[in-house]
């Protein structure tokens, strides 16, 4: 059964949230969706667009797991987003793309943030933020963004509201933690690379401190990229932004 949802009028930050009731001793389960974000955050420190009518939510969950086995989730984040997406819009235009953001017709769809810390009560705090683009697409982007409203199909009837989308979300990802918790990471990510292309082929990452350029040769068992560079070396990247295909 997916955690409980709970919806905020406003508030700075729906991770902030997570993570101070995390530190005052909650535990969750329990999701905590927001009509509106004073401080939305993004990967890197970056802000994230939090208009009214999108969603912004954060699962707070406590594991007795590492914070290495923990990132896993961000897969089966990806993974939630886009069955929410497919809900909504042509399934054909919904796509991954390594790590975690969720594309539609190509343009960005969503931002996944997971932090973690010690759990007062023993265990590992865990926030899972989702944010994704429900009726608006921010503007002045690094990358091109879009929103589901932009895609309906023709057999749905309206954009979801946040609270129609918190739910969809939750229950999506319930059934991927389930899996992840019963079966481990390997069907998860199973499931992730069938929804990357790219994975195999022309590929640039830009790195905090360097700019590689290479053949993307699939990914490591824990989900790192697999770079091989001009001269034969092979890269294991975890973290960057990367750009796929000829144009990289």
């Amino acid at each position: 059964m997916a955690a409980p949802v709970l919806i905020l009028d406003e508030t700075d930050s729906t991770n902030a949230e997570a993570r101070r009731r995390a530190e005052a001793g909650e535990v969750g389960p329990l999701w905590i969706a927001a009509r509106r974000q004073t401080a939305g955050r993004g990967r890197r420190g970056r802000a994230w667009d939090s208009r009214e009518g999108n969603l912004a939510s954060t699962l707070l969950l406590t594991l007795n797991r590492s914070p290495a086995e923990a990132a896993q989730l961000t897969f089966a984040a990806a993974l939630s987003v886009a069955d929410l997406l497919d809900r909504y819009v042509p399934p054909a235009l919904v796509s991954i793309k390594w790590p975690n953001d969720v594309l539609l017709d190509g343009r960005k769809s969503s931002g996944i943030l997971i932090e973690s810390g010690p759990s007062p009560s023993g265990g590992l705090w865990l926030a899972v933020g989702i944010g994704v683009n429900l009726a608006h697409a921010p503007q002045g982007t690094e990358r091109p963004a879009t929103c589901i409203a932009e895609h309906l199909r023709y057999d749905v009837v309206a954009t979801p509201s946040t609270e129609d989308g918190a739910k969809v979300l939750a229950e999506a990802f319930d059934v991927w933690l389930e899996r992840w918790i019963s079966l481990g990471f390997q069907p998860v990510l199973d499931a992730w690379v069938a929804r990357t292309p790219g994975l195999f082929g022309p590929c640039t990452a830009r790195l905090s401190h360097e700019t590689l350029n290479g053949i993307a040769d699939g990914v490591e068992a824990d989900g790192a990229l697999r770079l091989k560079l001009p001269d034969g070396s092979l890269r294991v990247i975890s973290a960057g932004d990367v750009f796929f295909g000829e144009t990289a």
